[in-house]
């Protein structure tokens, strides 16, 4: 052989895994006008996010006092309906009688007492045929409760209630 050998160039293609995202990053050519335009959008972001935030809490308060002036704006009407009702003596008059039981002049009022409705105890016997009353000494049971309570140095849990014995008043 000589001593220049003759060597042949073959072209030799690496393996690629060509996805889109890789060849689009592959494309990208930064420049000084670019890396500008970056800087300025992040710096933008930077700016007005607090802007935008207090603007989207700004909105939520304005949402909120709305709908309590449409609430408060419902009470008012509800409260000017009920002054026009108090406005009409027929009004007046039905809860006169109603509430308080007056009758004009003349009329006759006719107040039920037993209206059917007896009240009766488990077992289905009446509840009581007549009036009765308690023959209890209050008195003496609330002073003696009185006194108890404030002269004793026993815990609560120990303080036993004064016996309530059937007395006349």
């Amino acid at each position: 052989m000589t001593s220049r050998q003759r060597t042949k160039k073959i072209s030799v293609a690496l393996p690629t895994l060509d996805t889109g995202a890789a060849s689009w990053l592959r494309s990208i050519r930064l420049s000084g006008f670019t890396i500008a335009a970056l800087t300025l959008i992040v710096l933008t972001v930077v700016v007005l996010a607090p802007s935008l935030r207090i603007l989207v809490e700004q909105r939520q308060e304005i949402a909120a006092l709305t709908a309590d002036v449409a609430e408060q704006q419902e009470a008012v009407d509800e409260l000017e309906g009920q002054r026009a009702r108090w406005d009409d003596p027929s009004y007046i008059q039905s809860l006169a009688r109603e509430r308080l039981d007056y009758v004009y002049p003349g009329d006759y009022s006719f107040l039920v007492i037993d209206d059917g409705l007896t009240v009766t105890a488990p077992d289905g016997l009446p509840i009581s045929e007549e009036i009765q009353t308690t023959e209890v000494d209050w008195i003496g049971s609330m002073l003696s409760s009185v006194l108890t309570a404030g002269l004793t140095d026993a815990p609560d849990d120990e303080i036993v209630a004064p016996p309530v014995d059937g007395g006349e008043q």
